[in-house]
């Protein structure tokens, strides 16, 4: 008996699958998700795209991407990922049975109901007409002069051709195969285009690396995004996914879509245009150091160069009003014990890393990545006491103290006597340190994007001071999976 039951659990899924067939009229037919199940495989058309799944450090990443996994978990599947150009080719491959599921940013339209089946919504985005800062603003469809082009088949297609009855004068032109809506954004940056249409929440993201792009207006209400399944009488599936979709809970989807998007608008126009700037004539002068310290006290050293320009703007003689001062800004008493000079840039440097990687080491176990880089930014910033205290409050509200969503909700209350009166560290400035870890995600974002292409420069020569003694590095690089560079797609 030992033995058949080794041979059975040996013999391949698929041949396992063609022995389950039916061998009479009498025979089950195997519905959708027992299909699924014994070949061990669920087939999902998706995009390469910062919305949904792409290739980051530790592999595919993304929102969509973290969500699916988690479904393949549940139903002991293994996700067979189908990448497509574009949204439109998601659906159809759906549609034409080609794929089990699609997950791909997909706009729930009355057009695309009548084709395939959705899931309950993963989040909402707006449709928004985008074009170039420095040309015309249109007020309305009416007032679209120049070129025109959206993705064939798109949910912002739909509305151009539901307008139509009020515009009669509006065309548009249809993207060349290849191209997705990443791509028509940076044509409409570089002025090779005057208008596209896109998702709100790609639109933003794409806005930190082009920051001419202008939204003009939306031309939708709040939309549902949502997966797409095949219609028919077979519902497997379909309800399996809608069960696994509950079960998760809004909750988990909110700390999802916090950790891939939750820093997006921290940084202003005016702030994007001056970092990339500063890129290109400052960090050359720093990089290396960066790199160096990253290194000796094991952080990534685009972390430690977003927090320096957050806090000084890469500049060595930096002063606030508070006395802090340097590169990294340190206080007197924080230089003086990482026995760094801190009007020094490449100690100053030194200092911070060490000085992070040191708040790193204190955080609880249980705080996994990339939680664990967001609350020890806002500790770099207001403390390790305070941080502490608003994972008291997060859990005494209910909320999960090892994630950085929950906790970030919590931090703003520690300037309210209500509150901070019942902590252990007292009153602190919750808000801006909030703010400033949304900046540093985002310049992490862009520094990851903007030097993508380029290896580690060599080890710098050594700085002219005396160099303070090493401390071994005690923790990984962090895994900051929504911090990667928004991909090209393919």
């Amino acid at each position: 008996m030992n033995v058949l039951m080794y041979h059975v659990r040996t013999v391949p899924r698929w041949l396992l699958l063609f022995s389950l067939l039916p061998l009479s009229t009498c025979s089950p037919k195997l519905d959708a998700l027992q299909k699924a199940q014994l070949l061990g495989r669920l087939v999902v058309a998706t995009t390469n795209s910062p919305t949904t799944c792409y290739d980051g450090p530790q592999g595919l990443t993304g929102f969509e991407c973290d969500v699916l996994q988690g479904l393949a978990k549940k139903l002991k599947v293994e996700l067979d990922l189908k990448f497509f150009d574009t949204t439109p080719e998601t659906v159809d491959a759906v549609a034409a049975g080609k794929a089990d599921l699609a997950a791909a940013s997909i706009n729930i339209t009355p057009a695309r109901q009548a084709r395939v089946r959705f899931s309950r919504p993963l989040q909402q985005v707006v449709v928004q007409l985008v074009y170039r800062g420095g040309t015309p603003a249109p007020q309305d469809l009416g007032d679209v002069d120049g070129e025109l082009a959206v993705i064939p088949g798109s949910s912002g297609e739909e509305m151009l051709a539901a307008a139509r009855a009020r515009y009669p004068d509006l065309k548009w032109s249809r993207a060349e195969p290849d191209n997705d809506v990443d791509d028509l954004l940076y044509q409409v940056s570089k002025g090779n285009l005057d208008y596209t249409v896109a998702n709100s929440d790609l639109v933003a993201i794409n806005q930190r690396y082009y920051p001419n792009l202008r939204v003009a207006f939306p031309l939708s209400d709040q939309q549902d995004l949502a997966w797409a399944l095949p219609l028919g009488e077979d519902d497997s599936l379909y309800k399996a996914v809608q069960d696994y979709l509950r079960q998760m809970g809004e909750g988990e989807l909110a700390r999802l879509r916090d950790r891939y998007f939750g820093h997006i608008n921290e940084t202003d126009y005016l702030g994007v245009v001056r970092f990339t700037a500063d890129v290109q004539a400052r960090l050359p002068r720093y990089r290396a150091w960066f790199e160096e310290a990253a290194r000796r006290y094991g952080v990534d050293w685009r972390v430690i160069a977003a927090i320096g320009y957050q806090e000084s703007h890469w500049d060595p003689a930096a002063v606030s009003p508070t006395g802090v001062r340097g590169l990294m800004m340190l206080t007197n008493d924080t230089a003086m014990l990482l026995e760094v000079d801190r009007d020094n840039a490449a100690q100053s440097i030194r200092g911070g890393a060490r000085y992070f990687q040191q708040i790193l080491a204190q955080l609880p176990p249980q705080v996994s990545e990339p939680d664990r880089t967001w609350m020890a930014l806002a500790a770099y910033n207001q403390g390790i006491g305070h941080l502490l205290d608003a994972r008291t409050l997060a859990a005494e509200l209910g909320g999960d103290p090892n994630r950085w969503l929950d906790v970030r909700n919590a931090l703003p209350l520690l300037s309210r006597e209500r509150w901070f009166k019942k902590t252990r560290y007292g009153y602190a400035r919750g808000r801006e340190a909030v703010g400033f870890v949304g900046n540093v995600r985002n310049y992490y974002d862009m520094l990851s994007w903007l030097t993508q292409d380029q290896v580690e420069t060599a080890r710098p020569a050594a700085a002219p001071e005396k160099t303070a003694a090493a401390v071994p590095a005690s923790t990984r690089v962090a895994q900051l999976r929504s911090a990667d560079a928004p991909p090209r797609a393919r």
